[in-house]
């Protein structure tokens, strides 16, 4: 089962742009990195710029409307994801307990939604989408 542990930290919203994380914080969360790199789990991750270097694209009515960052409505904004494959989801709320935040914040979990998941006329609609979703994680758009 894959999940996606999300990184929330509290104030990211208002973080100006160029906010970086600082490098003791960094080193607490590359040795947690390794961990699940070690353990065979790991199956992406990344940090995100904050909310003030973004863009949002809205759709209402058909109607789309583009806002920069930051976003004066957004409470809680991510900062960053991992992407694990364990057995199960307290496998995964196991691995986000172990997370060394180093300021406030949430670590938000979400299984990925599987092919199977899905009944046989929406995996049908998504006819290559198992092929595109390899050739993207290839790197061969």
């Amino acid at each position: 089962m894959r999940f996606m542990m999300l990184v929330i930290p509290d104030g990211y919203g208002e973080a100006p742009p160029g906010t970086v994380p600082d490098a003791a914080g960094v080193e607490e969360m590359m040795a947690f990195n390794r961990q699940l790199e070690d353990s065979g789990v790991l199956v992406a991750l990344d940090g995100l710029h904050p909310p003030s270097m973004g863009a949002r694209v809205t759709w209402r009515n058909r109607e789309k409307t583009v806002t920069d960052g930051p976003f004066a409505e957004a409470r809680e904004v991510l900062g960053g994801y991992w992407i694990i494959d364990v057995p199960s989801k307290e496998d995964a709320i196991a691995w986000a307990m172990r997370v060394p935040f180093q300021e406030d914040g949430v670590i938000e979990i979400r299984q990925v939604q599987e092919m199977e998941d899905f009944p046989e006329d929406v995996q049908a609609a998504a006819s290559g989408f198992a092929e595109m979703r390899e050739a993207a994680r290839a790197g061969n758009p």
